[in-house]
């Protein structure tokens, strides 16, 4: 796949270890809360079913997970929205920052502050979207043909093998049910979500720029409303240092 980046295997790292010190869990919790909108119940919620699951990925606690959902019915709490915003990065790279939130005037500021203190910049709606396609993304714990046949005969459009995973991509409205044919089909799932995927791929290969990236990323972590990001550089594992 022309567009794949190796982001989402780094953020998959890094989200385990925000995980392990309890980071994470407020991020989760947004995005449980937000997805409750839709429906309280998972099994008639796809959405709900998939911010669950990520949540027990990570270990989060079923009454954490229990007090997310049952925020969509208290009428007294700040009701979340979701917001995207569109930036680049040092490098030109490309960057889309989602964000669950109940104050657009205290996460705009955090989220263009920690663009301009790294050397990027937030950029008007729809200048950076267009870069990046959204699709279905299943990550399955084995590799090999058979999985790739599973995958296409339950309506995937593409298999990428991945540090030992095979990672399955959709169209978003295929996601649901090729997830279930495989959970069905006895495959492990360690991750299902809606993702964006970039057309093309910027490869970084000055270590000062890289540098510079993974600071900005780092300093977009650590704004509490941001939920996920999305980007289409890919930097070699000897310049992440």
């Amino acid at each position: 796949m022309s567009g794949h980046s190796k982001w989402s295997t780094i953020k998959r790292q890094k989200g385990a270890k925000d995980a392990a010190r309890g980071a994470a869990f407020t991020k989760l919790g947004n995005m449980i809360a937000v997805a409750a909108r839709g429906g309280t119940d998972p099994e008639m919620n796809f959405a709900l079913r998939l911010a669950i699951d990520k949540a027990k990925a990570a270990n989060m606690p079923a009454a954490n997970i229990q007090r997310s959902i049952d925020r969509v019915k208290d009428k007294s709490a700040a009701q979340l929205q979701e917001v995207m915003y569109e930036g680049y990065g040092p490098g030109g790279v490309a960057i889309l920052v989602e964000c669950a939130t109940d104050n657009i005037n205290r996460t705009l500021p955090e989220v263009r502050t920690a663009f301009s203190k790294h050397g990027g910049n937030l950029a008007e709606k729809g200048s950076v979207a267009f870069q990046f396609q959204q699709k279905g993304q299943i990550r399955v714990k084995a590799t090999g043909d058979e999985i790739t046949l599973a995958a296409i005969d339950a309506g995937a459009d593409d298999v990428v093998e991945e540090d030992g995973e095979s990672v399955i991509y959709t169209a978003p409205t295929d996601l649901a049910k090729v997830r279930d044919a495989l959970k069905d089909a006895g495959l492990q799932i360690t991750e299902a979500e809606l993702t964006y995927e970039p057309t093309n791929i910027i490869e970084i290969t000055d270590a000062d720029t890289a540098g510079k990236i993974m600071r900005l990323m780092d300093a977009l972590d650590e704004v509490e409303d941001v939920s996920n990001t999305h980007v289409n550089f890919d930097i070699p594992e000897n310049l992440l240092g």
